[in-house]
């Protein structure tokens, strides 16, 4: 009783995914083989032809028998597929586990859409960024084929596997070595560049960045702009520490006690994230190191929350509006079919002093 309404899903399903591939320009004169379709798909081969003969009848392929599937020209006007021209986002967590910056630009984005007439539809789950995300990956496109993924918090796994694949998608974040993929975020390099030209400014000359293990690429940029940002400054005594944490309160708090017991402790930090921030702010005051008479912090990140921390913290800050309108050029592309006409771009924020920096005074007592 249950079977026909599960088959016609399939079906329609299997037509969505032929659509989007049909549309973006990956399939232009003939669809591949019905053997190698069954295999993409992981649909039987009486689904993929019930699929086929609807387009068919629908006058989007011509089948010819002993040669193949021939794709039809679109009429001018025809609608698009339902979800097949929407926009979807790939995230490791649920809106509301994000960051609130993240989820603010995610509503702007949002909004930007259905002003469009596109709508955004979110997935998320650990499972798709584990180290061998392939099979659900896979499952996932072929069974909610969308016009345009946007890729969040990517991983290099994850940006390959749709590279490798052609599945239309834009990086919202910086994209690996070697991954040919469109790409808008903010200019990480640059601006841990500029954080370690302020604290040279000031005086500065152990310095410390604090960076998560999973080795993002907007993270890998920023370590190598800090690292950059010391060396260019030709001050034979500066000197950049990376140190490395798993991302856990108790991880972070490792990561301080093993720079404050260096030999030549830092006197300035530099931390990636705004939780991690507030970690690290946590386990200094815990250990009787003043903010900034002993130590200098900067948050890259900024979030709401950190305007209510005293002392307040020195951070970069950007628009969720400007990061959602970035972003919004190159998925509209994507989305009518169109070669996107900048890979990269990159956002410059607003450099917000703080009172949590200021010139040297002495080196940290290690708790």
């Amino acid at each position: 009783m249950h079977a026909l309404p599960q088959r016609q899903s399939l079906v329609a399903q299997t037509i969505a995914y032929l659509t989007t591939q049909i549309g973006t320009g990956e399939w232009r004169d003939w669809l591949p083989s019905e053997r190698s379709l069954c295999q993409t798909l992981q649909v039987s081969r009486n689904t993929l032809r019930a699929a086929l003969q609807q387009m068919a009848d629908e006058a989007r392929i011509e089948r010819i028998h002993g040669t193949g599937n021939k794709i039809l020209p679109r009429p001018a006007g025809l609608p698009i597929e339902p979800r097949a021209g929407h926009v979807a986002l790939l995230s490791p967590e649920p809106i509301e586990r994000l960051r609130p910056m993240q989820s603010l630009w995610i509503d702007e984005m949002r909004a930007l859409l259905s002003e469009r007439g596109l709508k955004l539809r979110v997935f998320h789950g650990r499972h798709y960024f584990a180290n061998k995300p392939d099979p659900a990956l896979q499952r996932l496109v072929t069974r909610n084929p969308h016009a345009c993924w946007i890729l969040m918090l990517a991983d290099e796994n994850v940006q390959r596997w749709f590279a490798d694949n052609r599945v239309p998608c834009v990086v919202a974040g910086s994209t690996h070595a070697g991954v040919e993929l469109p790409s808008r975020d903010l200019d990480h390099r640059a601006m841990c560049r500029h954080a370690a030209g302020v604290l040279l400014g000031l005086g500065h000359r152990r310095m410390a960045l604090l960076t998560h293990k999973s080795r993002r690429a907007g993270d890998l940029e920023s370590e190598a702009g800090f690292v950059e940002g010391v060396k260019q400054s030709r001050r034979e005594d500066a000197e950049a520490v990376v140190m490395y944490h798993d991302d856990s309160v108790a991880g972070v708090g490792v990561a301080v006690r093993r720079l404050l017991k260096l030999k030549l402790a830092p006197t300035a930090l530099l931390v990636l994230h705004p939780h991690n921030y507030l970690a690290v702010a946590t386990r200094l005051m815990q250990s009787g190191v003043k903010i900034p008479e002993d130590i200098s912090l900067i948050s890259r990140d900024d979030d709401p929350f950190l305007s209510f921390i005293a002392p307040l913290p020195t951070r970069y800050e950007v628009n969720p509006h400007l990061m959602a309108q970035t972003l919004l050029r190159p998925v509209l592309e994507v989305v009518e079919g169109q070669a996107v006409s900048q890979r990269m771009a990159r956002i410059i924020p607003k450099f917000l002093r703080g009172e949590s920096i200021a010139a040297p005074r002495v080196t940290p007592a290690v708790p």
